[in-house]
Parts: structure tokens; sequence; C-alpha cells
């Protein structure tokens, strides 16, 4: 009877140490942000940013996902040039001011300069208005390395909503989703994308719909790991740069914790628009080296 209770006992205090990992996660109003991007127009693009900020404020929004280089444009030369510091450059500044403002969470890609570096940046900030989390974009594709410097990590951090990871665009899509596969490993409930997605103008959406390299590298991941995973990509013509005349098209998406596609935002480089998606996060189901027998359980 001895050993039974103190077994008992053991069990008892492990369950116990099992909830005390489990974090709390709640449900929130996610706006994805799909945004015009005029490439090297910094003050057009932060005027419009703020507009669609305000506007998804207004709809009660509590997350805020903006595209990747939302300030200069994905591989625009300007870049070289015209790159800010995080957290004290103009476009920081600014998202920092207006997460304070409206008392909302905001990500957001941006083009960082850092020393005499250049990255292809994203920063959470918090309704606080202070920076939470920064990311610099690894998997650059190889027409971006002569504008940016890669970077070195990943990270997560803490909200009232769950954990949340960040990437950059094609970050997303490594070989075996590595990247994304890690921030499912270090916790996250949630994975925010800024993305850059663009076509040639004479891409034919109707025979060849644009999304199937996105959802082929969020879905396995989602499932995989029951973490929703959420992308924003700009529009409008791309001015300058390695992929001049090509149309930035949208197509921004969501992916829930079972693999499944929610919703998926309207293509073209007209299709400037907010799109409101429910997220509910779900307490991860394994840690560690649970997770593949949870794998396992869910086939």
């Amino acid at each position: 009877m001895k050993v039974f209770s103190c077994l008992l006992t053991i069990v008892l205090f492990m369950s116990n140490l099992y909830a005390q990992d489990q974090k709390e996660t709640k449900k929130f109003k996610l706006a994805l942000v799909q945004m015009k991007v005029v490439g090297g127009d910094r003050k057009e693009n932060l005027a419009h940013a703020k507009e669609m900020i305000e506007e998804a404020a207004s709809q009660n929004a509590d997350v805020l996902l903006l595209p990747e280089a939302m300030d200069l444009g994905w591989t625009d030369p300007s870049a070289l040039m015209d790159a800010s510091p995080i957290p004290d450059g103009q476009t920081s500044r600014l998202l920092m001011s207006l997460a304070k403002k409206h008392g909302v969470f905001i990500c957001s890609g941006l083009i960082e300069k850092a020393g005499d570096k250049v990255f292809n940046s994203a920063i959470i900030v918090n309704p606080q208005g202070e920076i939470i989390l920064t990311h610099r974009k690894i998997n650059e594709l190889d027409i971006g390395h002569k504008y940016y410097a890669l970077g070195e990590k990943l990270n997560v951090c803490e909200t009232p909503f769950g954990t949340i990871g960040l990437l950059i665009c094609a970050d997303a899509n490594t070989e075996n989703q590595v990247l994304t596969r890690s921030l499912a490993y270090m916790g996250a409930d949630v994975i925010l994308s800024p993305s850059s997605w663009a076509m040639p103008p004479d891409h034919d959406n109707e025979k060849d719909p644009y999304g199937a390299t996105w959802e082929n590298a969020y879905m396995p991941v989602a499932k995989d790991f029951a973490v929703w995973i959420a992308s924003s990509s700009n529009v409008g013509k791309m001015a300058a740069g390695p992929w001049k005349n090509w149309n930035g098209i949208g197509c921004s998406m969501v992916v829930n914790h079972k693999g499944e596609l929610v919703t998926k935002g309207p293509y073209g480089a007209e299709a400037d628009t907010i799109i409101y998606v429910d997220i509910e996060p779900v307490p991860r189901p394994a840690q560690g080296t649970n997770w593949p027998e949870y794998r396992e359980s869910i086939k």
C-alpha cells in the first residue's frame, strides 16, 4: 500500500508539472493587412499602412499582420540607401506609436539598417508600443542576396493569446520546412509570416491558381504541430529590382491547427484589402520528444 501511495504521489506530481507547462491560449481577431506597397516610397507606404492599421483597429482586430518589406518593397534597390534602424528608424517608430495608440499587436516586415548591413526584417510590437520580437530573414532568395544580409536566429514571444513565432516569406519554404518546424518545437501556438508574393504580369490565375506553394509549406507543419500559420502579402506593381514590373498579388492566407486552409485573400495587383480571421490557438498537445507520438495519434 505504501508503494502504491508513493507511486500515486509521483504520478500526481508529474501531472502537476505537465499542467504547469501548459500555457493558456486565447481566441483573437487577426487582421491580414494585404496592402499596396510602392517600391522605394517609404512616405507613401507608411501613410497607407497607417490608414489600414487604423481601419483594422476600428474593427476590433487584436493582432495586425502587414507584408514583408512593407516600407520599401522587397528587393527594391532603395534598400541599400534608405534602410532604417530598429527601433529608432521612422518605420519602427510609426508602428510602435500606432500599436500603443490603438492597443493592438502589430507585426510587419521592414528593411533594417544595422551597422554596415541591411536586413530583410520583421518586428512584433505589443499594445504598450514595445518591440517584443525582431526577426531577420534567413532563407532569402538568391536574387535578394545583393540587397540583404542573412539572419542567424529564430525566436518566439509570449502574448496573452499564446506563444507567437515569426518568419518571413521564403523562411517557410525551406527543405522539410525546417525553420517553421523549429518554431513549433520552440512552443509556437501561432506563426506569423509577413510575405511578398509576386508573379509576372502575364500570369493567368485562372489557369494557374496562385498559392499551392505556400499551402504545401504551411499545411503539413500546422497539422503535425497543431499550430496556426498566417501570412499577409502585399499587392501592386514592383517598380524596380530583379522583378521589375512583376505584380504583388496578395492571396494572403491562414491555415488552422488541423492543417486546413481557413481563408485566402483576393488575387491581383489591385487587391488592396484587409481580411479578418478569428484565430483560436489550442494548447500544445506535446513537446520535445513527444511530438512523434502525437503525430502517430492523429494519423
